[in-house]
């Protein structure tokens, strides 16, 4: 593997309006300093109404995606299935393959391997194998694109909800100080038009946005350290990059805090990084 020069960001998650949740304002972090910035939901919202037609939802929540990716300027990349149907699966892989190595990322934002629904965790499976495949010439994608020779750092969002589908609380590696884009990624995520209407109804005004709110100043209090914050934690640095590797705390700088607990007790084993 070699070192890409190239400061590159990929953030993908399920669902339109995952990534405003859980990955926005590192995202936007990262695109001031420096990086090109990528955003992918791999399954289109088709579920998420109960009022509109399979076609009329996917074709509104497509704009509002499309429209909070260029609220920051990143490059937008379309959906690939409906969602309930992000199965770990040869066409589904085969397809995120290629979208991989169109964009050969040096960091990868992906959700936790552990989640509460479905969809998300098999998000994090299919980005994992997606860049895990990237440098091999016998592992077909579609559209064809040729093995790419690069290294790449996952990193793992905080589930929705902060806990595992056991209710477990799950703990970050990493916090990443988001106070200074909050209002950009409270922007990006009232774009979503659709889904905040949705929730008013039926859970009260604002509902939408007072849940990333308090997520993310509930990650914040966490760190010890910052107001609002997202979370993330290294996925293992085997076929993926040198076992040090960790570009988003060099490009971010004194926005990272680190969790010394979690770091200790990754070290001693009774932790797993995922």
């Amino acid at each position: 593997m070699t070192r890409d020069a190239r400061r590159v960001a990929f953030a993908i998650a399920a669902h339109p309006d995952d990534i405003e949740f859980m990955m926005a304002g590192t995202l936007i972090l990262l695109k001031q300093a420096g990086f090109e910035i990528h955003y992918m939901n791999i399954a289109n919202g088709s579920c998420g109404t109960a009022t509109l037609s399979r076609e009329e939802i996917i074709a509104t929540r497509d704009g509002e995606a499309r429209a909070a990716a260029e609220l920051i300027g990143a490059v937008f990349h379309p959906s690939l299935c409906d969602d309930i149907e992000i199965l770990y699966s040869t066409e589904l892989l085969s397809q995120t393959g290629a979208i991989f190595r169109e964009i050969n990322p040096t960091i990868m934002l992906v959700p936790s391997l552990q989640d509460y629904m479905e969809d998300h965790m098999n998000a994090a499976r299919l980005a994992i194998t997606a860049a895990f495949c990237r440098e091999m010439p016998n592992f077909p994608t579609t559209p064809p694109r040729s093995p790419i020779d690069s290294q790449v750092t996952l990193y793992h969002g905080l589930p929705y909800g902060l806990r595992d589908g056991m209710r477990r609380p799950i703990r970050p590696e990493l916090y990443v100080d988001i106070e200074s884009v909050f209002a950009t990624k409270r922007d990006m995520l009232a774009m979503h038009r659709s889904q905040k209407e949705w929730l008013d109804e039926s859970q009260g005004l604002d509902a939408y946005l007072k849940t990333m709110e308090e997520m993310g100043a509930e990650v914040g209090q966490m760190s010890g350290r910052f107001k609002y914050a997202e979370g993330w934690r290294r996925h293992s640095h085997l076929g993926f990059c040198e076992e040090n590797d960790d570009p988003l705390t060099e490009a971010l700088g004194g926005l990272v805090a680190v969790d010394r607990e979690y770091r200790r007790q990754l070290q001693g084993g009774s932790l797993r990084s995922g």
